[in-house]
């Protein structure tokens, strides 16, 4: 028996949905981009498209927070054949974690061999300004060490195999096109590398949780993306992510900010063109003949 937070998430289930949204549009995508808050403009760059609201896509849960938009667009960027998630799903939203996770097995299924998840993010390190793009290197999944992993339960061989690696979940070759990339696009000055750490959220951190994130060796700070990397590498799809930070995390109690939403949609919008721009051109540098992943 399944435990009752996949169902609705099975090979099967997968399938049906991949099929139904297949039989409804002619693009075949070989990339798939996830859209972070306030940066469901990533979309609106795709050429020829055919949009899906979630809640008409069978099996598909729906996102439910402001600065997420609810559609899966599938389109030409730049000539590359790409689906794009606008609007992503959390744990803090109630979903349980397979579920979070479910459109990474979709992507997989409809052809998708590289996926490329943005999201908004905290800045632990204290060289890292707000407006600072941080292509992820690395992860720390603070949910995991609580046995919260999209993995557990029974696996199904047809997803990927029972343990899969983590020590190569983000694809170093595209690491190294994204900074060739930025660096002839002239964001060398605020183009960083570094890693992630997830939490559950929706509260956000406080000052000792975010002192105690840098001494672990995190960058930056957030409340999705290694959940959907888990899946996808699990299905054998490369993976490359980028963090905008939206906010400084808050890390001196004689400090009087504080972390909220509405920061995050403003720095997004300040940002996301040059966010968008390094994407979309690292899309046309991205090869698909290579599927070892």
């Amino acid at each position: 028996m399944y435990p009752e937070s996949t169902v609705g998430c099975s090979f099967e289930e997968c399938s049906a949905t991949a099929e139904w949204l297949l039989s409804r549009t002619e693009i075949r995508p070989l990339v798939g981009i996830v859209c972070g808050s306030g940066l469901g403009g990533l979309a609106e760059m795709l050429k020829d498209q055919m949009a899906f609201k979630y809640s008409d896509i069978p099996n598909f849960p729906q996102s439910t927070v402001h600065g997420h938009a609810g559609r899966l667009v599938f389109g030409k960027l730049k000539g590359k054949a790409c689906v794009c998630m606008q609007g992503r799903f959390h744990l803090y939203e109630g979903y349980p974690i397979h579920k979070v996770t479910m459109p990474m097995r979709i992507f997989k299924l409809l052809g998708v061999e590289t996926v490329i998840l943005t999201n908004a993010a905290g800045g632990l390190n204290q060289d890292y300004k707000v407006g600072d793009i941080m292509i992820i290197k690395d992860h720390i999944n603070m949910p995991g060490f609580a046995g919260n992993n999209p993995l557990a339960g029974p696996n199904d061989e047809r997803f990927g195999v029972r343990f899969p690696s983590m020590s190569d979940a983000y694809d170093r070759e595209l690491l190294q096109l994204a900074q060739g990339v930025g660096a002839e696009l002239g964001f060398g000055d605020f183009l960083r590398e570094g890693v992630y750490c997830v939490l559950g959220g929706p509260s956000f951190e406080t000052i000792a949780e975010c002192r105690m994130m840098n001494r672990l060796g995190a960058d930056a700070v957030g409340m999705s993306t290694v959940h959907e990397v888990i899946v996808a590498r699990h299905c054998g799809m490369r993976v490359f992510a980028l963090s905008l930070i939206t906010n400084q995390a808050v890390m001196d109690y004689d400090s009087q900010e504080k972390a909220n939403h509405e920061e995050v949609l403003e720095t997004g919008q300040l940002r996301a063109k040059q966010l968008e721009r390094l994407v979309s051109n690292m899309v046309t540098h991205i090869e698909h003949n290579n599927n070892d992943a």
